[in-house]
């Protein structure tokens, strides 16, 4: 598709990809995305309902949880109508200002996730470190000026990108890697300068993911100083055990973005459908497993689930035995 295919607005539409070189398996991939999507969608909506009802989780901890569960579904979600008409309806075309807005909801969760993570490693620095001091700073207007900054953030970050693209002029095929749109994908298309565009998303990327991992990386190096100064072995692991979901949480957010980095940058040669798994990997499975680990891992939620599990069995059990009971009566008669 080159520079005649234009919509009434002048603005060319792109072309998504499902897995290049694997169209045979396009329908077996949406049945696993369509997995996924599922266990993240309900095990997120889970994370919120728990938090909501259960009064001991009111806590900075639980609320910076919600916001990550929340920015979770949203990533599911600015993702789910092109792969579901990609793989599903086989509709791979998308208009220039659709791409636009998907690029920045995809990126903006983006951004926030990663500033969510590294409130979470604060409020486990303060936990650990300060815990005297905890409730006077972590208090919920504090917790709320630091999700309202995270947000704005990242809004501001991401803001621009749109209207960088939108001056440059697009003449070559408008094909896409992915079933979704992304700007280290659409920035490779515009055949005009694009110097101010690398050089503005550099300086994103390093005011960002890469200040937030290193703040994050430094918080955990404060934690053990701390927690080693602790004579009683089993007090250690204790503390430590109360970090390990979120540090889950940070590796398999960024081990999966480093990978799609490095495979733009270096994985010139590699098979097509490799940018593709890894772009899956980096959008689908953290919002599937944040759930999962916090569910095993943090007790309160863990018995809240099972507690609820256990109510919906009951009234099943009660129903089978009034049926019985009633099959015994007709019998009898």
């Amino acid at each position: 598709m080159g520079s005649s295919s234009t919509n009434s607005t002048g603005l060319p539409p792109f072309t998504l990809t499902g897995l290049p070189g694997l169209e045979d398996s396009q329908h077996w991939m949406f049945l696993l995305l369509g997995a996924l999507y599922s266990v993240s969608i309900v095990g997120n909506s889970l994370i919120l309902f728990i938090v909501k009802e259960e009064q001991s989780l009111h806590q900075p901890m639980y609320y910076f949880l919600s916001l990550l569960s929340v920015n979770d579904l949203g990533v599911s979600l600015s993702t789910l109508p092109s792969v579901l008409a990609t793989f599903c309806f086989h509709t791979q075309e998308i208009t220039f200002d659709a791409c636009m807005a998907q690029m920045f909801f995809i990126h903006l969760f983006s951004f926030m996730e990663s500033g969510i993570l590294l409130a979470m490693s604060f409020d486990r620095y303060v936990a650990i470190c300060n815990p005297l001091r905890y409730s006077t700073i972590l208090t919920d207007a504090r917790v709320a000026q630091m999700s309202l900054f995270i947000g704005v953030r990242s809004f501001c970050m991401v803001f621009p990108l749109p209207f960088l693209l939108k001056r440059l002029p697009f003449c070559k095929a408008n094909i896409l890697s992915h079933a979704y749109c992304l700007h280290p994908d659409l920035i490779r298309l515009p055949c005009g300068d694009i110097t101010i565009n690398n050089i503005f998303g550099l300086c994103i990327v390093l005011s960002t993911f890469v200040l937030d991992s290193v703040l994050i990386f430094l918080s955990y190096v404060l934690i053990l100083h701390s927690v080693l100064a602790i004579a009683s072995q089993e007090e250690r692991l204790k503390i430590l055990n109360t970090c390990v979901s979120h540090i889950c949480a940070v590796l398999i957010f960024y081990m999966p973005m480093m990978g799609v980095s490095m495979v733009h940058r270096y994985g010139r040669y590699a098979p097509p459908y490799v940018f593709t798994l890894m772009s899956l990997v980096y959008l689908f499975v953290p919002p599937m497993l944040n759930p999962v680990i916090y569910s095993i891992k943090t007790k309160e939620i863990r018995q809240r689930l099972i507690r609820m599990i256990f109510i919906l069995k009951v009234p099943q059990r009660k129903k089978k035995s009034q049926m019985q009971i009633k099959q015994i009566g007709i019998n009898f008669l």
